[in-house]
């Protein structure tokens, strides 16, 4: 089924060099987590577990410079790389030119976290989020998608 719904996504990218890389990309996230199930959400390629895409552990999009790897939860991440930027409130986004080599121990690393840490936040996602949105506060800024103001 993945390797349908990955066909799919990659019949709506032009540059072949986009589709390479995410499809080097996809390979690395189902070889860390084979249990992860692949699906078009939000118009991005989605992985989810148990069927589980709200709350996504990550997904590839493309950018006009590259393609972006996205965790929904992604605050939570230790990112050892400091290679994620913010998002919305929670959301971290680890942005890969076209051109650069995938280092597939960090991706797989970055993932594996992710997977993780599923749990903890579908446990305590609001905590999470109210964490989140004080530091976005703190920092000066709005975090995008919470309707708060700092």
């Amino acid at each position: 089924m993945s390797d349908s719904v990955l066909r799919g996504y990659l019949a709506g990218v032009a540059d072949p060099r986009a589709a390479r890389m995410i499809t080097a990309l996809d390979r690395v996230i189902r070889r860390t987590q084979p249990d992860l199930q692949t699906a078009v959400k939000y118009k991005i390629l989605t992985y989810g577990l148990k069927g589980d895409f709200r709350t996504f552990v990550c997904a590839l999009d493309l950018t006009k410079k590259g393609v972006a790897l996205r965790f929904l939860y992604g605050v939570m991440l230790s990112d050892p790389l400091h290679v994620l930027r913010g998002g919305s409130s929670v959301l971290m986004t680890w942005d890969i030119p076209l051109d650069a080599e995938i280092d597939e121990a960090a991706v797989s690393a970055y993932v594996a976290e992710a997977v993780a840490k599923y749990g903890d936040y579908k446990t305590n996602r609001p905590a999470v989020q109210e964490v989140a949105y004080a530091a976005a506060e703190k920092a000066g800024r709005r975090p995008r998608g919470t309707g708060r103001r700092p």
